[in-house]
């Protein structure tokens, strides 16, 4: 019988640990609970969980060092679960390999929700996929093509580049710089206006701004989201 994924809590406050296993566990997951970011680390050595959920205010260490030690050796995916809602905040915790931040308070229902988009085996990248979808976009890798009902979409290179790479990680933030680095190079990865041109450029051609459910979503002052599907 299959095990269901582990989830390590890491959260100082009592009763943020007792309420997050009680709703991941009543969902399936399996919990670990941490108070700390030592003990959150030993756990880790110990067996790596699937997914953790990681505070920024602990006792010991920041959670930023926290994450930076654990990107060391996992690539485990890791929400942020965190009272700082300031942009640079979250910037830097998504820049030292974060998935997703979510501000406290926070609600279950949309906490859970990026939990089943980070555990999809679709977040490691393109990789060796041919192909992926993103709502009713079929995204042909090796040909290079963009259909919608059969219906091909014409796209720039770098606007192929840029939807592959957004489609591959969908239900994850992607920062501006992680993009940027991505798709154009390190010498523009300050070049945010730039990109904003072109995910302008990209919702035009595959229609996304026609009224219907957004598949790229803007996080504001952050970077962008494509929309995993439910």
């Amino acid at each position: 019988m299959k095990q269901p994924p582990t989830i390590l809590v890491v959260d100082d406050e009592p009763q943020i640990r007792r309420f997050l296993r009680y709703s991941l566990e009543a969902s399936g997951y399996a919990v670990s609970l941490a108070d700390c970011g030592a003990a959150a680390l030993r756990l880790v050595a110990a067996g790596a969980p699937d997914l953790m959920i990681l505070d920024l205010g602990l006792p010991d260490l920041d959670g930023k060092v926290v994450l930076g030690q654990v990107r060391q050796t996992s690539d485990m995916p890791v929400i942020v679960l965190s009272a700082r809602a300031d942009e640079d905040e979250k910037i830097t915790a998504l820049d030292l390999g974060a998935d997703d931040y979510v501000a406290k308070p926070f609600g279950i229902r949309e906490l859970l929700a990026r939990i089943r988009a980070n555990l999809k085996p679709q977040r490691s990248t393109a990789g060796s996929q041919e192909r992926l979808t993103l709502g009713d976009l079929v995204i042909d890798i090796a040909a290079h093509r963009v259909d919608r009902g059969g219906e091909p979409i014409r796209l720039t290179p770098k606007e192929f580049s840029l939807l592959v790479l957004l489609a591959a990680n969908a239900g994850r933030v992607l920062t501006h710089r992680q993009i940027l680095m991505q798709v154009w190079g390190a010498a523009h990865v300050e070049d945010v206006a730039y990109l904003r041109v072109f995910i302008g450029q990209l919702r035009q051609k595959i229609r996304d701004n026609s009224g219907g459910p957004r598949l790229i979503v803007t996080e504001p002052g952050v970077g962008y989201r494509a929309i995993a599907d439910r």
